[in-house]
């Protein structure tokens, strides 16, 4: 028998900034639907700021998939090999093992959605 975990409402304001592990320079985030916050088992849902010359250092991950989705700002995001520019609207989805990182590289905030799934990554 699983362990039921009830539906939730959240409002961003509840939640604290924080700077998670490996993110420098003011790359903020808010974990909205973790564990801890919700009782979330399968997603890791955050909404992250990251202020100019902020980024998160490159990784990848084992078997977890990610999306990111940009609401405002713009960043350079490395994946793989590749560099490009991400902006406002730009959705990037990343399945397991590419190496990515995000920095905002413009002039205002780069605030995005990253989701992640499965919550740990074995």
């Amino acid at each position: 028998m699983t362990d039921k975990v009830p539906a939730s409402v959240r409002n961003i304001a509840e939640e604290p900034w924080q700077q998670f592990p490996n993110h420098f320079g003011g790359a903020l985030s808010k974990a909205l639907v973790r564990p801890e916050t919700t009782g979330s088992k399968l997603l890791d849902y955050r909404i992250s700021t990251y202020q100019p010359m902020a980024y998160v250092a490159l990784h990848a991950h084992k078997v977890q998939e990610q999306v990111y989705h940009v609401l405002e700002g713009e960043g350079l995001m490395e994946i793989g090999d590749e560099k490009r520019v991400v902006r406002k609207h730009d959705v990037i989805f990343l399945p397991p093992g590419v190496p990515h990182s995000i920095q905002n590289s413009g002039l205002g905030d780069l605030t995005f959605i990253v989701v992640t799934t499965p919550m740990v990554d074995e």
